[in-house]
């Protein structure tokens, strides 16, 4: 790790400021904002007649436009039969730009939230703001416009930035595309991009991420009847269609181990990254696999927590997350049900293409069906992983100097196992930028499940760091 130098931002200065917005803005915004069931569209087709997407855009687009930042210029771009998208400028110094993401679109509710706590009601508990969507992504724009203030408020240079906040990130970003290329003139060439969407080993210093999963989610399905029979009179005779299901699933997955079976599902895993997830495995310890909620005596696939950083950042996984076909116990008579479907969601590694992988998946699915029943595997969504590019010496200086400045300790950096589509696409189009992911999704947040919250701490401090990269920026430009 590079040696830091003394940051030029008054630290003290910088964090009055970020409490400040905090507590008596941002925060209470956001619980206006949990409270919005603005789903992504993936989840809530009917997303433009129920107007939650565009009340959460208007919220946040309000509280941007509110801001005392000298030549900011707000506008919510709406592309015909497409999510809204807030675009942001603010002119800076020099040539360069710098490009700032996050998304405002939510996950569905997910049963099993603690009593008292809910998807679409804000709580406050000490330091965390449960509901869903604070943390993923609702704080975004605003740490982006706070670290920008901080900027401002001590009159230190930047480059100009370009803030963008879609609302189709949960369902895959297929609406941003169209919005990159409809607005590529207006955002032109950044050197850097900070994404504010990703996780944090633990809550006690600024996290880099190193890669991003791929992702291919669809459903399988496998028929062999045409309508339901009695299963005293069936069964024996006709194949159940979940024994059929299991069958095709364990061609994809070793049920033992949760390893996949294809072998171009697999990439050889760089030796950095390896380095990486055995320098977190020894920083977070037991923290790797203990903040997740195992029932009873339950635990984690293997021992090694470098195996598990990479399980979870480097190598393929199956999860199955829904089923049809299946009627709840209570309705559950003694039939041999027609068909059973279930949606499959796979995490593939940084550099396998979605598409070599759906090819993949779809012909193990679908090759020599048992029994001759109808098996099909229909993609949902699917989208590329990203590997960041070497991290040029002044961004590993000054993310070290942001840490140790507005956490008290030294950075550290690892793979994520989640998948934010907008890297994989802008690693493409911008070659040469840097990269900083980051975000405050981290141990027991549960971003997608139930009770998760916002670490408002680490938001602020994260806010703060932001703005401490962006002067060292500037500087290196």
């Amino acid at each position: 790790m590079s040696t830091t130098t003394r940051s030029p931002i008054q630290v003290a200065d910088a964090i009055d400021l970020v409490e400040h917005n905090f507590t008596s803005e941002i925060v209470p915004l956001l619980c206006d904002y949990i409270r919005i069931p603005n789903k992504s569209p993936d989840f809530d087709p009917n997303w433009k007649e129920n107007g939650h997407m565009h009340r959460a855009t208007k919220l946040i687009e309000d509280w941007c436009r509110s801001r005392s930042l000298g030549g900011l210029t707000v506008e919510v771009v709406e592309l015909e039969g497409r999510t809204p998208l807030i675009y942001m400028e603010l002119p800076g110094k020099g040539d360069d730009t710098v490009l700032l993401y996050g998304h405002l679109d939510k996950q569905p509710e997910m049963v099993g939230w603690r009593d008292g706590l809910g998807p679409w009601e804000p709580v406050i508990e000490g330091d965390r703001l449960y509901g869903r969507g604070g943390a993923d992504d609702g704080y975004a724009a605003f740490a982006s416009l706070t670290a920008l203030e901080i900027l401002q408020d001590q009159g230190l240079d930047h480059s100009r930035c370009v803030i963008l906040i879609e609302g189709c990130e949960e369902s895959g970003s297929y609406d941003l595309p169209f919005y990159i290329d409809h607005l590529a003139d207006r955002i032109g060439t950044p050197s850097l991009v900070v994404c504010l969407d990703s996780g944090c080993g633990d809550y006690e210093r600024l996290w880099s991420t190193t890669s991003l999963r791929g992702m291919v989610s669809g459903e399988l399905q496998v028929e062999i009847l045409n309508e339901g029979v009695h299963s005293g009179d069936a069964s024996g005779i006709v194949p159940d269609s979940f024994r059929i299901a299991r069958a095709v699933l364990s061609r994809l997955e070793d049920e033992h181990s949760g390893r996949l079976l294809p072998s171009d599902l697999h990439v050889d895993i760089p030796q950095q990254r390896i380095e990486q997830a055995r320098i977190s495995a020894e920083v977070l310890g037991g923290k790797v696999f203990d903040k997740f909620p195992f029932a009873g005596n339950s635990g984690p696939v293997e021992a090694e927590n470098a195996d598990l950083i990479l399980n979870r950042t480097w190598r393929p996984t199956l999860t199955v997350t829904g089923a049809d076909g299946l009627p709840p116990l209570q309705d559950a008579g003694n039939v041999l049900r027609p068909a059973t479907t279930l949606k499959l969601s796979l995490r593939l590694p940084p550099t396998l293409r979605g598409k070599k992988a759906l090819e993949i998946i779809s012909e193990t699915l679908e090759d020599r069906p048992p029994y001759g029943a109808r098996i099909s595997f229909n993609a949902q969504a699917g989208c590329d992983g990203w590997n960041a590019p070497e991290t040029a010496p002044w961004l590993d200086s000054a993310v070290a100097e942001a840490s140790e400045s507005f956490y008290g300790a030294g950075p550290a950096a690892m793979g994520e196992g989640g998948t934010i589509p907008f890297m994989g696409m802008l690693g493409d189009k911008f070659p040469s930028a840097q990269f900083l992911i980051t975000g405050v999704l981290g141990p027991e947040s549960n971003a997608h499940g139930p009770n998760e919250f916002l670490h408002i701490p680490s938001a602020r401090r994260l806010s703060a760091c932001v703005a401490s990269v962006l002067v060292r920026q500037f500087a290196a430009s």
